[in-house]
């Protein structure tokens, strides 16, 4: 592990260069792209700096739904068991296991936490508007 620059002050130096030099000397396409790559970067750095706290909510939030099951310590196998678990709450979904109250209004709850999180990583001007 690096010690200074980290890997967000890193992602923030290269967005601050796309965002305050690229950009405002460039139009077109070459604008066009910058701007995306500047945008690309500044959600790494919110994915990198609440991935954790993110991907612990929605843990919770299943074990609530479909029972207990234990978190792996690693981040690649928590993110894969997190699909796995994902698919079977979209399978229950299906067979309409979620149709009657109080899963329906605790199923609810939880996908708009975990669609909060989402969106205040991919655009967080958004969420502030809601």
């Amino acid at each position: 592990m690096q010690d200074r620059p980290n890997v967000d002050e890193l992602l923030e130096a290269v967005a601050g260069f796309l965002h305050d030099d690229v950009l405002p000397n460039t139009t077109g396409r070459l604008s066009f792209h910058a701007r995306v790559a500047g945008n690309v970067l500044q959600m790494l750095r919110r994915e990198l700096a609440t991935e954790e706290e993110h991907l612990q909510r929605e843990w919770t939030g299943l074990d609530a739904l479909l029972g207990r099951a234990d978190r792996p310590q690693s981040l690649a196998q928590a993110r894969a068991q997190l699909t796995e678990r994902n698919q079977a709450l979209a399978g229950l979904i299906r067979a309409g296991g979620a149709d009657g109250a109080p899963f329906r209004e605790a199923l609810f709850a939880h996908l708009r936490a975990v669609m909060r999180d989402k969106l205040g990583v991919s655009n967080p001007g958004l969420l502030a508007e809601g």
